[in-house]
């Protein structure tokens, strides 16, 4: 069994893709490009943006954005504890500092209330400047509540919207909903390339003229750079890719909703295991499906040795990640990140699973708890 069946998707798209991928290359065209220029426009219009702008990664989206909004040394930009590093990391590669808040315990993403705590206690210092709240495992982190905090306290908002494109919340998309908003295409993302690569999406059609700059050397025409910048563009193979498979794309998010409920009434049964909540409101992409549960790391193996892979998405929050030490922080300064990460656990899978696959995973997880392991 595998974690993310890409194999079984590719084959459900051989022709299309191959097809796309031999016309890159009879080109000779990689870089941006007509490919790329198209995917910017076909996604502007899925999220509702003026502007999408291709990018190299998520990182580097979210990167940019920050270059963008003209983030500084010494500034303060909140975000969580519980994602992967790389939406801490770039606000420190900018030399601002990362002030953490933590989760809601049932949803995983900020917890607004959280926020404005950090908000009061750290307003009277006049160096907060943002808010980047990620909508992890595919489901949107509560934006309007976010967004109340941040206009109140004068803050930009940004959402790290790398696992959740092709989520809803209130009935917008993510990508849609903030100022600017960042996602990935890494491979096992919901809309995955064959590499890396991501898109910004802008609401504002100025700053998306700068984020075109930046990702090409502070270009704004060829070797005039205006300011530094990055090289940080999307290849037009990937973009080729990401076209055929955003044809297919509304399919497999309703296919991933089928299956995480098909797991949803599976281990309603198992009462150890703590499905997936959805926020009222809320549709999730499910980018993983991921359960609480006690006695992880022995579940963990129990289940690899009967050939079902899992993963841990996150074992440890960033604020006690050795990056980030000088940041002062402390075990129990976050405590529902701490108590998540030491609980949650990642199941296979991916829109081409199958009953049989569930009620395999589903079945030994029941077993488990079953022989008291």
């Amino acid at each position: 069994m595998e974690f993310i069946d890409l194999k079984r998707q590719y084959q459900r798209m051989k022709g299309e893709i191959d097809q796309a991928l031999a016309s890159v290359v009879k080109s000779g065209r990689f870089i941006l490009g007509e490919p790329v220029r198209r995917l910017e426009e076909e996604l502007a219009g899925f999220v509702g943006v003026p502007e999408a702008i291709g990018v190299s990664s998520g990182t580097d989206g979210l990167l940019l954005s920050l270059m963008a909004l003209d983030v500084r040394p010494g500034e303060e930009i909140i975000t969580t504890p519980f994602t992967f590093i790389a939406t801490a990391e770039v606000i420190s590669l900018l030399g601002a500092r990362v002030v953490f808040a933590d989760i809601d315990p049932q949803t995983y993403n900020l917890d607004p209330a959280a926020v404005e705590e950090v908000v009061r206690a750290r307003r009277a210092r006049g160096k907060l400047r943002g808010i980047i709240a990620v909508s992890l495992f595919g489901q949107c982190a509560d934006l309007d509540a976010l967004t109340e905090v941040a206009e109140e306290a004068g803050l930009f908002l940004i959402e790290d919207a790398c696992q959740s494109l092709g989520a809803t919340y209130k009935g917008r998309p993510s990508g849609g909903i903030t100022e600017l908003a960042v996602t990935s295409f890494f491979p096992a993302k919901p809309l995955g390339a064959y590499g890396d690569g991501g898109m910004i999406f802008c609401r504002h059609q100025g700053l998306g003229a700068r984020l075109r700059a930046l990702r090409v050397h502070g270009q704004r025409e060829r070797y005039r750079h205006e300011e530094i910048g990055l090289n940080a563009r999307l290849d037009a193979l990937q973009a080729a890719v990401l076209l055929v498979k955003l044809k297919h794309f509304p399919q497999e998010i309703a296919l991933r909703q089928h299956w995480a409920k098909a797991y949803d009434q599976r281990l309603a049964k198992i009462s150890p295991v703590t499905p997936p909540f959805i926020a009222p409101g809320n549709t999730s992409v499910f980018a993983q499906y991921s359960i609480r549960v006690p006695e992880r790391d022995a579940l963990a193996r129990y289940l690899k040795e009967r050939g079902i892979p899992t993963a841990i998405h996150y074992p440890v929050p960033l604020h006690l990640q050795p990056a980030f030490a000088s940041l002062g922080y402390r075990q129990g300064d976050f405590p529902v990140a701490e108590a998540v990460s030491q609980e949650i656990l990642s199941l296979p899978f991916h829109p081409y699973l199958t009953q049989e696959e569930i009620e395999l995973v589903a079945g030994a997880i029941e077993d488990f708890f079953a022989l008291g392991t």
